[in-house]
């Protein structure tokens, strides 16, 4: 299993994302939106995309870390 996180600095979700994620040992490319990536770039991969994070598990988006701790608690 394989998981982007579009994420930004100083965000709670983003950061509990990342360390759920690596609790279960799923790597991940983390797309910061502050720094090599754009908000127009997440817009284009999630148009609904209101905050960060938005998740993605071997190309399916999840959402956010809520919807990301339900999908990884009921597997």
């Amino acid at each position: 299993m394989k998981a982007i996180v579009w994420s930004k600095d100083q965000c709670p979700y983003c950061d509990q994302a990342k360390a759920l994620l690596k609790s279960r040992n799923i790597e991940f490319e983390e797309r910061n939106i502050q720094h090599d990536w754009t908000r127009e770039q997440l817009l284009e991969a999630v148009p609904t995309a209101r905050s960060v994070p938005q998740i993605f598990l071997d190309e399916e988006l999840v959402g956010g870390f809520t919807e990301l701790r339900t999908k990884l608690t009921n597997q």
